[in-house]
């Protein structure tokens, strides 16, 4: 996430640079999703011993705040709708992996007036090759299921047309999104949506990453995902810089840029969580996901920021900085005051969910301290995030403090109201 502009719809308005150069008050604001890199994966968490080279998404860190508290879905199409309409899946109809999302819903975009939109990469709210230009999205090109095959043969789709790519995924997506970037004369909104590193585990491009010039073939695949983990993480890194570096210097000037994770890591190659507590679990190794904003009016650099934030809260806090603004009922809480002040404070609870077929969830609330669980079987589950991080001591198998039970209580309403 990337550089933050005074906001307005008049981009005509503006300041001058120390050379004179008009700079435009409306920003450009650029969303790149990872799909499946969890905080174990990413530089500057304290999660996980081993970690990948990313130098630009360090340049963004050290330039700017990276979040330790954000939530979102376990598994990417919850996460993908949440972020899009500003709802949780409950309130927008999905909740896992194969609920479609509905084609009436409004969505972030459409209240980006005076903006240009494009989404490029994985879609993965329904098999509808029109659905992301019917919904009101200007440009679409991507891949519509949830992820690909072959990294190097896939199917691409553009504008509702769909091809065969012959290109390496994550360095298409890329050139794709220079190529829309060149070509607006307007503020504009790009949600870059890569597929990496989700699977398939493969090795990229040489020149993508430093991972070193390991075999090929399955086998050997099979003996070391992580390194080829990190191999599709070091590319998407690099593709993002070149993204960039791409612009002019004004433009990236000019230009918000949001990172975030959509889930957590995979059990293949999770670090830290226990079994069973990583992408598609309610385990915080499964929804606490990273995320990083830096730029022009992001006045705290380099610092670390414990706020608590859902993935919903992208929405409004877009359409804010856009210098728009939504008349839609939302779950949706903007943190864009965060972005310059050590004293705002954004939620007091968090809330996530993954359902399954048959119509079963789990459902999790969290606030500053404790997390509470309601799963599927209706067990719970009661943890202090502070001491137990890894969520490997359930409170409720002890004698709770006074304290302990007010929170506990506390968090079960709050679930409570959110569900109802």
């Amino acid at each position: 996430m990337l550089l933050l502009v005074s906001c307005g719809n008049d981009d005509s308005s503006g300041t001058q640079d120390d050379d004179g150069t008009m700079q435009s008050s409306v920003p450009n604001i650029l969303l790149i999703i990872a799909d499946d890199m969890g905080l174990d994966a990413t530089p500057n968490y304290n999660i996980g011993s081993q970690k990948p080279n990313m130098p630009n998404l360090q340049n963004l860190m050290n330039n700017g705040i990276t979040f330790n508290n954000v939530w979102a879905n376990p598994v990417c199409s919850p996460t993908r709708a949440s972020i899009l309409t500003g709802n949780y899946g409950t309130n927008n109809g999905v909740t896992r992996v194969g609920n479609q999302l509905s084609n009436s819903a409004h969505i972030l975009q459409n209240d980006m007036a005076n903006y240009a939109t494009a989404l490029i990469g994985k879609w993965h709210l329904s098999n509808d090759v029109n659905q992301p230009l019917s919904m009101g999205i200007d440009y679409y090109a991507g891949i519509l299921s949830g992820g690909v095959d072959d990294y190097e043969s896939w199917s691409l789709v553009e504008n509702g047309i769909t091809t065969t790519s012959t290109e390496y995924v994550t360095s298409k997506l890329t050139d794709l999104a220079i190529n829309w970037v060149e070509d607006q004369d307007q503020p504009w909104f790009l949600w870059l949506a890569y597929n990496a590193p989700h699977t398939p585990f493969h090795l990229p491009p040489t020149e993508l990453h430093g991972q070193g010039d390991l075999p090929t073939n399955q086998a050997s695949i099979n003996s070391n995902r992580l390194a080829y983990y990190f191999a599709a993480i070091e590319a998407l890194d690099t593709e993002m810089g070149r993204l960039l570096q791409s612009m002019t210097t004004e433009e990236r000037d000019n230009t918000v840029i949001i990172f975030i994770g959509d889930n957590g890591s995979p059990g293949q190659v999770a670090q830290a969580y226990g079994q069973g507590k990583v992408k598609g679990s309610i385990y915080e190794g499964g929804i606490n996901v990273p995320m990083v904003i830096s730029g022009k009016n992001v006045t705290r650099l380099n610092v670390t920021d414990n706020n608590l934030i859902n993935a919903t809260d992208l929405y409004d806090t877009i359409v804010e900085l856009s210098g728009n603004t939504t008349t839609q009922s939302n779950n949706s809480e903007s943190f864009k005051a965060i972005l310059s002040s050590t004293t705002s404070v954004n939620r007091d609870y968090l809330f996530s969910e993954v359902s399954y077929v048959g119509g079963t969830a789990d459902f999790a609330t969290r606030n500053v301290t404790h997390k509470y669980i309601r799963f599927t079987d209706n067990t719970e589950a009661f943890f202090d995030l502070i001491e137990d991080p890894f969520e490997d001591f359930n409170l409720l198998d002890q004698t709770m403090t006074s304290n302990e039970l007010e929170i506990y209580n506390d968090l079960k309403s709050e679930l409570d109201n959110t569900l109802n």
